[in-house]
């Protein structure tokens, strides 16, 4: 059915072709080499030769154009996305190139770079002694709660609820500080594994810059001064 549907579209364009020779329009050949390696030729697209190249001739033997050979619709979806793929990898290798650019921008040279990535280190460092200052206190206010459970060491279930309390809610704290501080070790770790992989691709990127060519200096035009 592709086929005949082919065959259909190129009598169309033939008898199209026809009807403007006829009317006075510009004759034209078409030759081609089929399948079996015979050499074509006719007033209209080759049947034969659907399936690969054609050249459409002009009266005096010049090439007016190239035909490609006709697809299926197999074959045009397969081209289709290939065509969209590349069209994906250029953008890509676009978005590359503008991300790369804003990375040495930002990070001329290796000291700039480690300058930020300490300052990311240190807000990190600053709320983790934060939370260890305030583990610390927490367990001070232990101590004091322990003092007062003395009281009842013989038998704790007599401790007044509310301290029975306190002693429960100084626990979960201190817990929950361990818990933000063990998060905050996994974020240190994080932001070394980033700048190092920044700092990976930004030393390529500063060699590349390196042993790029410099750009040829502009012509600086010669002021003559007049003859005094």
């Amino acid at each position: 059915m592709v086929a005949g549907g082919l065959l259909a579209g190129l009598w169309s364009g033939a008898c199209a072709q026809s009807a403007s020779n006829a009317n006075g329009g510009t004759h034209s050949i078409y030759t081609c080499v089929d399948k079996q390696g015979r050499k074509l030729t006719s007033d209209r697209p080759i049947a034969e030769c659907i399936d690969r190249e054609q050249r459409e001739l002009g009266p005096s033997g010049t090439v007016r154009r190239i035909l490609g050979p006709s697809l299926t619709d197999d074959e045009r979806i397969a081209q289709e996305v290939r065509r969209r793929k590349d069209q994906e990898e250029r953008l890509r290798q676009v978005e590359e190139r503008r991300r790369e650019r804003v990375l040495t921008t930002r990070y001329p040279d290796k000291a700039t770079h480690d300058i930020e990535r300490t300052a990311a280190i240190d807000l990190v460092d600053e709320v983790s002694n934060a939370a260890t200052k305030h583990i610390l206190l927490l367990r001070e206010q232990r101590k004091g709660l322990e003092v007062e459970m003395e009281f009842y060491r013989k038998n704790p279930s007599k401790a007044p609820m509310a301290l029975r309390r306190q002693l429960a809610e100084n626990d979960e704290s201190v817990q929950e500080q361990q818990r933000f501080l063990g998060s905050q070790a996994q974020e240190k770790r994080r932001i070394h594994q980033r700048f190092d992989t920044e700092l990976e691709q930004l030393q390529r990127l500063w060699a590349a810059q390196q042993t790029a060519p410099a750009p040829a200096p502009a012509d600086v035009p010669v002021v003559v001064a007049p003859g005094r």
